[in-house]
């Protein structure tokens, strides 16, 4: 669950650190106050994206610090491992944004990507939005919720993949049978340039050999002709340097002997000596392998032209053609399965097979969670001021499949009994809808293992008795994952097993947000002025001692 929240120069708020507990703990305070800027500062931390217009005027960057528990043995700590993160007891997700919009993600102390930040959060945390029943009236999202209740979100996304591949080879297989002349003759074409670069067997490495070995034949004569003049002038002409070198080496040793001071001299030129020698014997090796040779030149020319040629010819540079005989090879593949029309046709068959075969699979478990969250819904209409209210959710067979599957996912609702139930967007009013959106919500965080929830402001269009027993829903939900409720209502707040309140103060001519922990007469304030607004009365006071059960 959440431990800690840190902020630092997000929108209002200039410095706030928090702890939390387990159960249920709501968020207060005046409209305008700020009451979402925590849940979006989180999302923030969760990977949500990320705007220059979150860090606060005159700051340079804004820092949001998120820390959960970390039991050994979760799928967190399974995935922080696999991950290269370290992994000991908390989970610390850290997220900063500059000045320009930029950000960067850290998971546990580490340098994350975005992607692997919102992995980690989908083990830790659901954020319910205030708008999130509007959603509802979308037929995408309810087939999505269905399939998130029910666990089956990849089984979904495996069979849009198997969907898309089954049409991939049948549009392949239709194009392959009106194109089939077409598609032979460039076949056929591809085949003879293909069949032209293997024989040419270009190899860049032997390229660059076959260049300097040309240079060197190319050459021949004159390297010949000038290594023969240097060894001439190094050790055999009368003034060669070699003979005057010895002569000159020799005198002055014979004067090294009556001043010392002459050795490092000696030395010196003795060196030059031996490395004169060496470049001696190194010519005369060079020149026994120099050799006139025509007929290996005349073979040079020949294929480097042929290698030449071939680039003009494909319209590529030199250095291309092994990439370009790739290419072409992937693509005499491509149409020699095209070619083979039954081949496509036998491939596209196992591929609508494998398709169905999954959305089959995908159907049954849509099904059975379908009645499933269908009665679960009905039972919190009855809840929550909807009674003789019924929920389905009905499953309409497609006749050629979709990429979600085999059937639209409609829900249905009737507010009244005795009424059939019709399309949600068609009957619902927005009191009805936010209720049935919020059971939806409530019993889907039932059915997951995420261990906190937030809820902002979902309790948007209800009041009184039903308000009530929404709180009390959300208490209930408390006693098993840590939940934090955005609300304006004091019946929820009073369920809540802590309050905080959550309000605007203004310094140094800036404003600021500013979070309170409420202890239980503070609460008794907070709740009489969500009842009474401006003015609160000792009878308003007096009833909200009696919602938090204090005498």
């Amino acid at each position: 669950m959440l431990r800690r929240l840190f902020i630092r120069d997000f929108v209002i708020v200039d410095r706030l650190e928090l702890e939390f507990d387990a159960g249920f703990s709501a968020l207060t305070g005046e409209t305008g106050a700020g009451k979402s800027i925590l849940i979006d500062a989180l999302s923030l931390a969760l990977g949500e994206r990320a705007e220059a217009g979150v860090v606060r005027t005159g700051a340079e960057r804004a820092e949001v610090s998120a820390e959960f528990d970390l039991a050994d043995g979760s799928p967190l700590a399974a995935w922080l491992q696999a991950n290269d993160f370290e992994a000991d007891g908390a989970c610390l997700l850290r997220r900063v944004v500059d000045s320009s919009g930029r950000s960067r993600a850290y998971v546990n102390g580490a340098p994350a990507t975005l992607g692997q930040l919102r992995e980690a959060a989908e083990f830790l945390c659901d954020i319910h939005g205030q708008h999130a029943h509007h959603s509802l009236l979308r037929g995408e999202a309810q087939r999505e919720l269905l399939d998130a209740h029910a666990g089956l979100t990849a089984a979904a996304r495996e069979v849009a993949e198997k969907y898309r591949l089954w049409h991939k080879l049948r549009d392949a297989c239709a194009n392959a049978e009106r194109d089939a002349a077409a598609t032979l003759r460039e076949r056929e074409a591809l085949e003879w340039q293909v069949k032209e670069l293997q024989v040419l067997a270009f190899d860049p490495a032997q390229w660059q050999e076959d260049n300097q070995e040309h240079r060197r034949l190319s050459h021949a004569a004159t390297l010949i002709e000038g290594s023969e003049a240097a060894v001439a002038q190094l050790e055999e002409d009368g003034n060669a340097i070699a003979p005057q070198l010895d002569q000159l080496l020799a005198r002055l040793r014979g004067l090294a002997e009556y001043d010392a001071d002459l050795a490092e001299t000696v030395e010196l030129l003795g060196n030059a000596q031996i490395q004169l020698q060496e470049g001696v014997h190194a010519l005369r090796h060079y020149q026994r392998k120099l050799d006139l040779d025509p007929q290996r030149l005349a073979e040079l020319e020949g294929r480097i032209a042929g290698v030449m040629a071939q680039a003009r010819k494909q319209r590529v540079a030199v250095e291309e053609l092994p990439e370009l005989l790739a290419t072409q090879q992937a693509r005499l593949e491509e149409l020699s399965l095209l070619v083979d029309v039954a081949a496509l046709a036998e491939k596209a068959a196992a591929a609508e097979k494998d398709y169905l075969a999954a959305a089959k699979k995908l159907s049954k478990g849509r099904a059975k969670t379908a009645a499933e969250l269908g009665r679960q819904v009905t039972e919190a209409m009855q809840q929550l001021a909807m009674a003789g209210g019924r929920f389905e959710i009905a499953l309409t067979p497609l006749a050629e499949g979709a990429a979600y599957g085999l059937e639209g996912v409609e829900f249905l609702v009737t507010a009244n009994a005795g009424q059939p139930p019709r399309p949600l967007a068609k009957v619902a009013s927005g009191g009805e809808l936010s209720r049935i959106g919020l059971a939806i919500q409530v019993i889907a965080s039932q059915a997951g293992q995420t261990p906190t929830l937030i809820f902002d402001e979902v309790d948007v269009g209800i009041g009184g008795r039903v308000a009530e027993i929404v709180g009390r829903m959300l208490h209930d939900l408390g006693r098993s994952r840590q939940v934090l409720c955005v609300t304006h209502l004091p019946q929820v707040a009073a369920c809540a097993d802590r309050q905080w309140n959550i309000a605007k103060e203004e310094r140094g001519g800036a404003t600021y947000s500013r979070v309170t922990p409420l202890d239980r007469n503070a609460r008794i304030d907070e709740l009489a002025r969500m009842l009474g607004g401006v003015k609160i009365t000792e009878t308003t006071r007096k009833h909200a001692a009696e919602m938090l059960g204090v005498e």
